[in-house]
């Protein structure tokens, strides 16, 4: 019996493991995949506080190996349901273990909507990214497309056209989907070309890194090659959420919808991380989040089981 389990090792998932250890918690955290979840994908992180610069690989390493340090318990399974017995939750795998525990985390994550080419997830951190915030700089004065005409399209290619010296939008529609404000905004910048209509359908590559984009226009069949240093993707993400639906309420995107207490309509069942309904995905929020669920998780244990020592 474990007092805490954590679902999902991303930055909020080991936070929530490090703040219920430095409580005198017992943690297990149940990772999938690999610890660090979106934060990998990005060669450098500049904009956490305190840390000049890392890559996304190191800063999941160095949290893993912290947590480790502090008696976390970890395991690389796929969790696909929780059950709620009141003090006591059953967290169940696809590889068939039941892991007991008196409170649980779910800090399951978001994935990104990928375009589905050859060679796309080789290419992420090779020029493919996903977050202007986190890797704008890096294309400061060069090409970058963004792929997507929707507000997390229109968003990022707002914040890119900041720093780079041209910024083409491709979105597959006929039109932008974004609100009109940030099109409005958009247009009246010099340096954003805007391509509707037109499918990316291959990827341009020079050794490992990415040096443009192959698309075709819907309509017309025209086809053409665009040069570019970075491509952007914004068609959405892709909350995990759906085997936890009956222990907490999803919006109608798939998110949980809690606010930032981290609470769930379940008793001892807490949320972290992307995949909570919020406006701001970033690094710095998300282990927030898991701070703020694991000291919740706690007061849940010391409230309903004093005598658990």
């Amino acid at each position: 019996m474990y007092d805490i389990i954590i679902v999902g090792g991303g930055p909020a998932g080991m936070t929530a493991a490090l703040y219920a250890l430095r409580n005198g918690k017992s943690a297990l955290v149940v990772e999938k995949h690999s610890f660090g979840g979106q934060i990998t994908h990005s060669p450098k992180v500049e904009n956490y506080p305190g840390t000049l610069s890392m890559s996304g690989n190191e800063f999941a390493d160095r949290m893993l190996e912290q947590i480790l340090a502090q008696g976390a318990e970890i395991e690389l399974e796929s969790v696909i349901a929780v059950e709620d017995g009141g003090d006591r939750k059953t967290v169940v795998t696809a590889e068939g273990s039941r892991f007991e525990g008196r409170a649980v985390v779910i800090a399951a994550g978001v994935k990104h909507r990928m375009l589905g080419l050859e060679g796309e997830n080789e290419l992420v951190g090779e020029g493919i990214s996903f977050c202007a915030v986190c890797d704008g700089d890096f294309y400061a004065g060069r090409r970058v497309c963004v792929a997507g005409g929707g507000n997390s399209a229109l968003q990022e290619a707002i914040l890119l056209s900041e720093k780079c010296s041209e910024v083409i939008i491709l979105q597959d529609l006929p039109q932008l989907t974004g609100e009109e404000r940030l099109q409005a905004t958009l247009k009246a910048r010099r340096n954003v070309r805007v391509l509707t209509g037109v499918k990316i359908d291959r990827l341009l590559t020079r050794g490992d890194a990415l040096c443009g984009v192959a698309v075709e226009g819907r309509e017309t069949g025209e086809k053409q090659e665009i040069p570019c240093d970075g491509l952007f993707v914004a068609i959405g993400l892709i909350p995990e959420n759906g085997p936890f639906a009956a222990l907490a309420q999803l919006n109608d995107y798939g998110y949980f919808d809690s606010d930032e207490r981290c609470l769930t309509k379940t008793p001892g069942v807490y949320v972290a991380g992307d995949c909570r309904s919020k406006s701001v995905r970033q690094l710095t929020t998300a282990v927030a989040d898991g701070a703020t669920a694991a000291l919740a998780a706690c007061r849940f244990i010391d409230e309903t089981c004093p005598d658990r020592l």
